[in-house]
């Protein structure tokens, strides 16, 4: 696709990619002591893992009922309170081997990009529901923890 002919959707989801790469590459090359280590609060790089695929099972459906033409929440759920989804997240995995931990981040990944491409290119402009969903739960939350992880690794010298 050249640049005259991208669209806001193909932006975010080729942005999307990218840092997931990028985000792949600050926890390359970790042993599990690393990826196990408290020290983002009472987080470990695991526990990002664990949240990270979190939202995105969570929210993929979210956006098959935006592309269906349906509030992206179901009746009586509601995504207000993080911290609540994020211990829910992060207990639904504590007893996960670390392997699946990080299988798991790759498909939920992937089914969240085929839930995002699926989402009709009018429903994906910038300020929209879906936009800001997809933005928040790929580019912007892999460069977040991404930068976190990287910081961490520096000042560890890893």
């Amino acid at each position: 696709m050249t640049a005259a002919s991208s669209t806001p959707k193909a932006d975010l989801l080729n942005q999307a990619a990218r840092e997931y790469n990028a985000f792949e590459q600050a926890i390359h090359g970790l042993n599990e002591d690393h990826l196990r280590e408290v020290w983002l609060g009472t987080w470990s790089i695991r526990d990002i893992l664990a949240h990270l695929s979190g939202w995105h099972r969570e929210m993929a459906p979210a956006l098959e009922r935006l592309a269906r033409g349906e509030k992206p929440a179901p009746e009586g759920v509601s995504y207000d309170d993080v911290d609540a989804w994020n211990a829910r997240f992060l207990a639904a995995k504590k007893d996960w081997p670390l392997a699946e931990i990080l299988l798991e981040l790759d498909r939920s990944h992937e089914s969240f990009m085929h839930a995002a491409a699926a989402v009709p290119e009018a429903r994906v402009q910038s300020g929209t529901t879906a936009y800001r969903i997809i933005d928040a739960c790929t580019a912007h939350h892999y460069r977040e923890h991404g930068d976190q992880i990287r910081a961490w690794r520096a000042a560890r010298a890893l």
